[in-house]
């Protein structure tokens, strides 16, 4: 991390001294002090270049020479946010253009982990993405994805992140760890590369981020700690706040769009009384439209704080905290001398909605309007040519035939549960027409298909879901499909099937919904199939094209297109659909589509 070292403190000490004139003082504050837990009155703040000179009781002779002096008025000042972990790709946004998002909210640091993006590009993703990180106004960290491909053999990757890929970007500028170690079987079990790619983290220094995604907190989850992560953002419960903090890991809450975990664990806190100080806040996955209409970190830190947090307490979590977690309280999260001038001005310590942004000894926003340049990006050809289907999707491709004498048959069919990632494995008996099983959307049976879009294979698995009550001919299509983030369509008509494909094959990615042949919604996606370029506000508005067309399709989810793109994800119960097939992930083996009980053969 060459870029944090400051080599000379001294023209700190002579613009502390008032030797020389400080770039900007603020004055008149009530100062939030999350390293001693008070709120300091009459305030003031000293800023040279980047770094914070002075912090303390206002001092004339700083006063006079400064450059330029703010007033706050009596308002809080408080540490820039953090957001311990997230994926930028889950905002459908670039680096810059979530930066820009949320920067106006109070966030100046990021911790991401760009597994997405990685899935599709492998370490060029990851490259192309620290690299726009490191020109960011705000401060953008690096944590290197760990599972890449996230179930090796049961799905067509579209790329590979070794333990030596992992090796060689550790050293990056911005590389601050490596990221969440979805692999848990894969640590308490031994796994020789999972452990090399944490060892070379170790050896680097690094921090290692934790994802244990499951309710066993027996000796899997102590070998999984002794393994190295030094963090968890998949608790849930209670319990599993308590054992993480027990453990010696550090438990970040997470309040994401579709992860609602602080109202549960912040019981730790509030009611089982252990201390706070290894707790963190984090958004995990934030949609364009979360960021425009409610915010980022400073939505959090509301919600913690509605939860029975002090307000303290909730900014700590997501300050000081998270910049002690990665070894960065020396630069990060406090108003000290030497760090980063990274502040917020706010009338109320409840709201944290702030007036006045800085970042970096910069003012980046004021009244929630950003007010500095950002980075112009080119992105490479490469990047906007990921969906490699050379063949146009026809209705037919669709057709799910059997070979049997039955007049019905029986079919694994995937359950979506509403707001949850885990699916049902339900059996449905299902009519066989003129050698064909349908789609029957009056009895909520749809049908489901996974294309391999990274290797133009031409391969594709069909299946059925059942959940999303659509009630009349339509499809949703999909090229974020997490982890894999093949092509994903969902549909009650096979013509309205092919035309999602096509669209999606057109614009090179993105999220579409068509009903009666006629496409209704769609945000194209072009980065990667994952992203766009253009703004937070633009991408909301054309996410929302998707979620209302979902709903005029008879389908009354809150999180429908999340929905979607889980059903793909084969490493979480019980039953997902991959490019190779339908998989059982409870009992971890393929499964024939048509039960061999009753049935024939699927063609």
């Amino acid at each position: 991390m060459k870029n944090l070292h400051l080599a000379d403190r001294r023209a700190l000490v002579d613009c502390a001294m008032g030797r020389i004139p400080a770039d900007v003082v603020i004055m008149n504050c009530r100062w939030a002090c999350v390293q001693s837990g008070e709120i300091i009155p009459n305030s003031m703040v000293a800023i040279l270049g980047e770094r914070i000179a002075y912090i303390g009781s206002c001092q004339d002779v700083i006063v006079a020479q400064a450059y330029q002096v703010l007033d706050a008025k009596g308002q809080y000042l408080v540490p820039g946010l953090l957001d311990g972990h997230m994926h930028v790709e889950s905002g459908m946004l670039t680096v810059t253009e979530f930066v820009r998002a949320v920067g106006i909210r109070g966030t100046t640091g990021m911790f991401i982990d760009p597994h997405e993006i990685a899935n599709v590009f492998g370490l060029d993703g990851v490259r192309l993405m620290a690299d726009e990180a490191s020109q960011q106004p705000i401060h953008v960290f690096v944590q290197v994805p760990s599972c890449v491909p996230s179930a090796p053999g049961l799905e067509t990757p579209g790329a590979e992140v070794t333990a030596a890929d992992v090796d060689n970007a550790l050293g990056w500028d911005n590389v601050i760890g490596l990221g969440e170690m979805m692999n848990y079987p894969g640590v308490y079990l031994g796994d020789a590369e999972v452990h090399r790619k944490m060892e070379y983290s170790r050896k680097a220094g690094k921090a290692i981020g934790g994802h244990y995604s499951t309710d066993d907190l027996g000796l899997p989850f102590h070998g999984y700690a002794a393994g190295g992560p030094g963090d968890d953002h998949e608790g849930t419960r209670v319990e599993d706040a308590i054992s993480r903090i027990r453990q010696g890991m550090w438990l970040m809450m997470r309040e994401g769009s579709g992860w609602h975990d602080v109202a549960v664990l912040s019981r730790a806190i509030t009611e089982h009384h252990l201390d706070p100080r290894r707790f963190l806040l984090c958004t995990d996955d934030s949609h364009s439209h979360t960021l425009v209409t409610e915010g980022h970190m400073d939505r959090v830190v509301r919600f913690a704080i509605s939860r029975g947090l002090s307000p303290m307490q909730a900014i700590q979590m997501a300050t000081i905290n998270t910049a002690e977690r990665f070894g960065l309280d020396d630069h990060l999260g406090m108003i000290a001398p030497g760090r980063y001038a990274d502040l917020l001005l706010m009338p109320d310590l409840t709201q944290i909605r702030p007036t006045v942004v800085f970042a970096k000894g910069r003012e980046i926003a004021r009244d929630g309007v950003w007010v500095v340049g950002l980075p112009e990006m080119t992105y490479p050809e490469w990047t906007l040519n990921s969906v490699h289907l050379s063949q146009t999707a026809k209705a037919g491709d669709f057709r799910i035939r059997v070979r049997t004498p039955l007049p019905m048959v029986k079919v694994n069919v995937i359950g979506v549960i509403e707001n949850q990632a885990p699916t049902r494995h339900l059996v449905h008996e299902m009519p066989v027409i003129n050698g064909e099983v349908k789609a029957d959307w009056r009895n909520d049976l749809a049908k489901v298909a996974v294309l391999d879009r990274h290797h133009d294979s031409g391969r594709m698995a069909t299946g059925f879901v059942s959940g999303f009550g659509f009630t009349e001919p339509c499809a949703v299509a999909s090229t974020v499909a997490h982890d894999c983030h093949q092509l994903i369509v969902v549909g009650t008509e096979d013509e309205n099937m092919a035309i999602a494909v096509n669209t999606l094959r057109e614009c090179q990615g993105g999220q579409v919904v068509v009903r009666n042949q006629q496409v209704i919604g769609l945000v194209p996606l072009p980065i990667g199939g994952l992203m766009s370029m253009k703004t937070a506000e633009t991408v909301s508005r054309e996410a929302d094209s998707v979620l209302a067309g979902i709903q005029a399709c008879g389908c009354r989810f809150q999180n429908a297109n999340m929905q979607l793109s889980l059903l793909a994800l084969v490493v979480i119960p019980e039953l997902r659909l991959s490019d190779l097939g339908l998989f059982d992930a409870a009992h971890f083996q393929m499964i024939p589509l048509i039960d061999s009980d009753k049935g024939g053969n699927h063609d």
